[in-house]
């Protein structure tokens, strides 16, 4: 019989974990720190507990443990002195890095960036459509590193890595996933067919889209903007399926979507797989690209999120630069005031015709200058559309 005095908890520990990065002959100390930072709040988001940081200054990275032999060693003293759950790398490892970091440092999980964000996006995915998309991010983010990794044999006895039938179990393995991958590329092809009628079905109306670096406050926008409920909460990746609103501006209605963030080193196999989600962002007539102004490296995430655009054929779109988080700016004692920041930023950015705004969507600042360029510009819009339209206005 249960002492009912004593209390049964099911509650989870986090995982604890230590980041490890790589100053290389490109990149300053400054920079990697930042990135460490970021990979701390990937981290974070994934439910882990950070202990410690190690960085490693290096030409290049080591083609065998990505970090050199001295500074690996360094690092399993201090796993297995502080009994570290796993160890993850801010840069993507290749397949002979990670069998042989594995080797060095048995029974911890060892992830890459690209393997940590694939993990959030799976802890995040709450539609059939997003746990499709990602599951196949992750299956062709698996197969190449299969050795080690395979889950469906894994009660069976048999060496890893060895002649005879680690070999077969692993090519078994191999034509599983591979299966599996082609399984759900159609099921994928199936839901964007699905998913392009729906906007095909939206009729005329003029389409903008929030776009932006991961936590730059793009579901706040969509919440104030379209005055209904959307989830926002400051972890990465809070929005993974594409929100679609009709907001109506002076008698002027239009559709606002709110897309999943982008960020520094995100996978290629995540974009592929994303694509009809993508989609959402190609098919736009305006781009609202939100920029978090009080993170110290907005100018970087300014041209990471460009760059993806790029990528997906979407950068040659009329597009305006909300700057958010205004009221977030730091000031320091004898240093440049709010306002002065603000002014400065937008001169240099009208300076080479880049439409700029600044609000902060939690406090509400500056979001009537916002709907009024919105409008004018999805005016714009409609009108070379539908020149016969005029009179709505």
């Amino acid at each position: 019989m249960l002492d009912k005095k004593k209390s049964y908890s099911t509650a989870q520990e986090p995982e604890t974990c230590i980041l490890i990065g790589l100053v290389t002959g490109g990149q300053s100390r400054d920079t990697v720190d930042e990135h460490l930072e970021e990979l701390a709040f990937l981290a974070t988001t994934a439910e882990a507990t950070s202990l410690r940081t190690f960085i490693q200054g290096l030409n290049r990275p080591d083609t065998r443990t990505f970090v050199g032999s001295g500074k690996l060693q360094e690092i399993k003293e201090f796993v297995e002195e502080r009994n570290v759950d796993m160890l993850i790398f801010d840069d993507e490892l290749s397949p002979t890095q990670l069998r042989n970091i594995e080797r060095e440092i048995p029974e911890r999980k060892i992830l890459d960036r690209p393997n940590l964000i694939l993990d959030i996006f799976a802890q995040r995915a709450r539609t059939a459509h997003a746990k499709t998309q990602v599951e196949l991010a992750q299956y062709q983010y698996l197969l190449p590193r299969l050795t080690n990794m395979w889950t469906h044999l894994q009660k069976q006895k048999g060496g890893i890595g060895m002649k005879g039938p680690g070999e077969k179990e692993i090519e078994t393995d191999r034509r599983i996933i591979r299966d599996r991958i082609s399984h759900l590329k159609k099921e994928l092809k199936s839901i964007d067919q699905q998913m392009a009628t729906q906007r095909g079905n939206r009729g005329a109306l003029v389409r903008v889209a929030l776009v932006g670096y991961t936590n730059a406050g793009k579901s706040t926008l969509m919440t104030v903007m379209s005055k209904s409920k959307v989830f926002a909460e400051n972890k990465l990746f809070a929005t993974l399926d594409t929100t679609v609103r009709k907001v109506v501006l002076q008698n002027l209605p239009f559709l606002l979507s709110d897309t999943v963030g982008f960020i520094r080193k995100l996978p290629h196999q995540l974009i592929e797989s994303f694509k009809s989600t993508l989609d959402e962002t190609r098919e736009s007539d305006l781009l609202l690209h939100v920029i978090d102004v009080s993170h110290p490296q907005f100018e970087e995430h300014l041209t990471i999120v460009e760059s993806t655009l790029a990528e997906i054929g979407s950068d040659d779109k009329p597009s305006m630069i909300v700057f958010n988080k205004i009221d977030c700016l730091e000031e320091e004692p004898f240093g440049p005031t709010r306002e002065d920041q603000i002014g400065g930023l937008r001169e240099r950015f009208e300076r080479v015709d880049r439409e700029v705004i600044f609000i902060s969507a939690v406090q509400k600042t500056g979001l009537e200058e916002l709907r009024h360029k919105v409008f004018e510009a999805v005016k714009e819009i409609h009108i070379k559309r539908y020149p016969y339209h005029n009179f709505l206005y």
